[in-house]
């Protein structure tokens, strides 16, 4: 008995060599993630030691940024499904045609982005703007966040080249470049907040301008680090060379690109504009419940970067793996990696709900405001093991092109059950906010149950780069 549970174990525990391989792979993007996090975290004390008006400002425009954001992640990641494999294939003219069509698909997700928030910013921030409880200024809300949004925009040309250059590197075994290049936007978005916020060493106080500012620079600094870095060593990056120099891409491969990568972006879209959706739908109790939402995610983030980092690291180890045809090793691969991500998840989430009542004094906001903001990251905390399962299901299904299926998987049950359901409740049920909260996140189980049985089922096992050669 002793012996079958040592080789059950074995499945989910590997080896000295599959902790050295994930942790070289994942490190580097906690790392990054926690860094940018902690800053996040800064950041958002700084704005909201201004006023709680100019916190929530923040938080609305962070929120819509959030779905182009994310809009621009399912784009680059349908072609990174691709690159990943193509590696993994030794295929570097493979890996230059997805380069290509990352780079042409940013550019025009930037050119929608731009017309969107430049015509309709100030009405989608006043979704957000409703009365109930301690509430501030909601005028001055809309202004601080109209202000912040105007200065951001300086940024999305950066940010759309960083993911196309960034996540090449990555899924190419390079994590390390984008890891330092991201710590560097890190440190001057510190910097610069600390200056431009509250006007140190001579220069405006900007309040929430200085704040977005900031994180323009900082994006430009990124950009410079990575691109020059990948022009600089194409002995390392072999498929940079003549990368501009003919820009055409297979038309077979374009399809191909296209088919698995539409319902990705697709789902990426829906999902962030669901997730706005949601906060948008808990809003309507007053602006203190967006000001405790947004001191609750950016604590919560902090902790949750453990196992939201798991799925790039799946991205690149079970897209290789599949790229090489090695079957059998990313089905353990699989199992592995769904463990770890659990359990850490599950630490992370214990400390969370242990320090939770801490971190809200650091805002200088209102008790009504503190005591949303606990609520709503205990509700977190408890159920980060639910979140972490989902994350990894989701990328080892988009790993292996069955992005119609995460299209079901995330932005279908979203929007047909999650949203729903909380519009009915925080409208009609009279429950508490956290407890509403609460009750709409354990609707997660439904996505863990599905997310088992595909995962059981083997769809996601499939080599892509071969298939498109056929």
């Amino acid at each position: 008995m002793s012996l079958q549970k040592h080789k059950y174990l074995k499945q989910y525990i590997g080896d000295a060599a599959f902790y050295r391989t994930l942790f070289a792979v994942v490190l580097p993007i906690m790392l990054q993630n926690g860094l940018s996090t902690f800053v996040n975290l800064l950041d958002n004390i700084m704005v909201g030691s201004v006023g709680t008006e100019q916190m929530s400002g923040v938080s609305i425009v962070n929120q819509l940024m959030f779905v182009f954001n994310l809009c621009l992640f399912g784009g680059v990641g349908g072609a990174g499904i691709f690159t990943a494999q193509f590696f993994g294939k030794h295929d570097d003219e493979g890996i230059r045609h997805t380069f290509r069509f990352k780079l042409l698909l940013s550019l025009g997700l930037l050119a929608i982005g731009l017309t969107v928030f430049l015509f309709f910013g100030e009405r989608l921030i006043g979704l957000y703007l409703h009365e109930g409880g301690e509430t501030g200024d909601i005028a001055l809300t809309a202004v601080e966040g109209q202000k912040y949004l105007s200065m951001m925009l300086f940024g999305l040309l950066p940010f759309a080249l960083v993911q196309t250059y960034a996540s090449t590197l990555r899924e190419c075994g390079e994590t390390m470049l984008p890891m330092k290049a991201g710590i560097a936007a890190i440190a001057t978005n510190l910097v610069g907040n600390y200056i431009l916020i509250f006007g140190n060493f001579g220069a405006p106080r900007m309040g929430t301008e200085g704040a977005a500012l900031a994180t323009v620079i900082s994006r430009w600094v990124e950009l410079l680090i990575v691109a020059l870095w990948t022009h600089r060593h194409p002995e390392k990056m072999p498929f940079i060379r003549g990368v501009y120099r003919r820009f055409t891409i297979p038309k077979a491969l374009c399809l191909s690109i296209a088919v698995k990568g539409l319902p990705l972006l697709l789902n990426e879209t829906l999902w962030s504009a669901g997730q706005a959706a949601l906060t948008q739908s808990y809003s309507t109790r007053g602006l203190a419940v967006v000001a405790g939402m947004n001191v609750a995610t950016t604590i919560s983030n902090l902790f949750n970067i453990l196992w939201i980092s798991m799925g790039t690291a799946v991205s690149i180890l079970v897209g290789q793996q599949l790229g090489a045809g090695e079957f059998e090793r990313v089905k353990l691969t699989a199992k592995r990696l769904l463990a770890f991500s659990i359990a850490i998840a599950m630490a992370a989430g214990a400390v969370l709900f242990l320090l939770a009542p801490l971190f809200p004094r650091l805002y200088n906001t209102t008790e009504e405001v503190r005591d949303l903001a606990v609520g709503f990251m205990r509700v977190t905390a408890v159920c980060s093991p639910l979140y972490a399962y989902c994350n990894v299901a989701y990328f080892m299904l988009r790993a292996g092109g069955r992005t119609g299926i995460t299209f079901l998987f995330d932005s279908v049950y979203l929007w047909v059950l999650k949203i729903p359901v909380t519009r009915l409740i925080i409208r009609d049920a009279g429950l508490a906010v956290v407890l509403v909260f609460a009750i709409v996140e354990a609707l997660d189980l439904v996505k863990c149950v599905l997310g088992f049985i595909l995962i059981k089922k083997g769809v996601w096992l499939r080599n892509l780069v071969s298939e498109q050669k056929e």
